[in-house]
């Protein structure tokens, strides 16, 4: 059975910094894609970042391109989302997606496509 177990999320105020942790089980981590979205109160879920196990296939929603940075440790099946500069409009519930296909990419997790489980989410609250 494959769990994502999200961790991390908090209350901050604007401008401060906040990493999220993902840890994967029951899959081949090293072989697959992994995503961060979020969903705001009343919102539809939109896409964060993403991470292929190839090197160098990253990609960035444009809201957050140089704010967030996701990353991987695969030794400790474990990805990553620092977020800094956080404003207000970042508030959302924050959802890890794997996409365990090794065809997967980047891009085609930020469009929803290959992605086979969810996190159940954590909460991130950033006060102005």
């Amino acid at each position: 059975q494959v769990q994502l177990a999200e961790s991390g999320g908090g209350l901050v105020q604007a401008g401060d910094s906040l990493r999220l942790s993902c840890v994967p089980s029951g899959l081949t981590f090293s072989r697959t894609t992994m995503g961060w979205f979020r969903q705001a109160p009343g919102m539809e879920r939109e896409f964060v970042a993403a991470l292929s196990w190839r090197p160098g296939d990253i990609y960035y929603a444009e809201s957050v391109k140089g704010r967030f940075t996701i990353s991987r440790d695969n030794a400790k099946n474990t990805v990553y989302l620092q977020m800094k500069s956080l404003k207000p409009e970042d508030t959302a519930a924050y959802y890890c997606a794997a996409a365990p296909l090794w065809t997967a990419q980047a891009v085609s997790v930020s469009r929803g496509y290959d992605i086979n489980y969810w996190g159940k989410g954590i909460r991130v609250t950033v006060s102005s």
